[in-house]
């Protein structure tokens, strides 16, 4: 005969003074969120330059207006995002296996992997966005690339594959060393031993900052409007501000980027949760 388990006495009140807490906290965030929140709002709408600030960055006229062009741009930077986060992935890898081999007949190739690391972790992305975006069209070399779109993507591989190396490389630094002897001990050789052993594990710890650097280049894609050329959410904006004296259309584009934003953030922070990891955020 089998008997149901039911919590005592003292279990319920333990259970029920904790749901009591919560609902509290619950309450407790709500109503100071909602206080904050009011009093950023009142103090704003009551400023003595609220009409003018809100004719010139929240019209809605002018953002209804606006919306279908700037959302018509949005998807190619959109397209230009993924391409560039598929390739940062691949050649930030590539930077970070070179970066941490230990053969002495790589040392030529280790050294120029970390001076590319160095020199694009270094320089601001505005500036390699106009060298790719000017500088390649300009040497007019046989088979270049003449898409904005497509320089745009490489520009943008090029600075955040050096941070995903970064990340990689730390990941791949902090297996330890009893791994790779235990895999060479089993018959593999280096090759080997990074690709089955290594990598899996580096990879799986350093999940959370390198959905944090897909994240920033998201943001980051709608820089491509340097380019002139380029139809994208930002030069939409920018062609809907010029018509209707209003900076109302780049609040839409920033709308929409966060949009784009939110669930890959918050997918984020569901995976450095799950695996323990303290995640503060990235590059500004």
């Amino acid at each position: 005969m089998t008997t149901t388990w039911t919590p005592s006495a003292r279990q319920r009140d333990r259970d029920a003074y904790r749901r009591g807490r919560t609902r509290r906290s619950v309450l407790v965030s709500a109503a100071s969120t909602v206080v904050l929140v009011g009093a950023v709002v009142l103090v704003t709408v009551t400023s003595p330059g609220w009409a003018r600030v809100q004719a010139s960055f929240f019209d809605p006229r002018v953002a209804w207006t606006a919306l279908p062009d700037v959302a018509t741009g949005l998807w190619l930077n959109v397209r230009v995002w993924l391409a560039a986060s598929a390739l940062m992935l691949v050649f930030g890898l590539l930077l970070a296996v070179l970066r941490t081999s230990r053969s002495p007949v790589l040392w030529p190739v280790r050294a120029l992997a970390t001076g590319y690391i160095d020199l694009f972790r270094g320089t601001p992305m505005i500036i390699v966005l106009y060298l790719v975006l000017f500088g390649v069209p300009g040497l007019r070399l046989q088979g270049t690339p003449q898409s904005q779109a497509v320089l745009g993507t490489i520009a943008l591989t090029m600075t955040y594959s050096a941070y995903v190396a970064e990340v990689l490389r730390a990941g791949i630094e902090s297996i330890h060393p009893s791994q790779r002897a235990a895999a060479r001990s089993l018959g593999l050789s280096n090759t080997q031993t990074m690709r089955f052993v290594v990598l899996p594990q580096a990879v799986r710890r350093v999940v959370p900052p390198l959905l944090n650097d897909v994240v920033s280049l998201q943001k980051d894609a709608g820089l491509i409007s340097v380019g002139g050329t380029i139809l994208d959410a930002i030069r939409y904006a920018q062609i809907q501000t010029s018509e209707t004296a209003s900076f109302t259309p780049y609040v839409v584009a920033g709308v929409l980027f966060v949009l784009i934003s939110i669930p890959l953030t918050r997918f984020t922070d569901h995976i450095a949760r799950r695996n323990g990891y303290t995640f503060t955020g990235g590059r500004a």
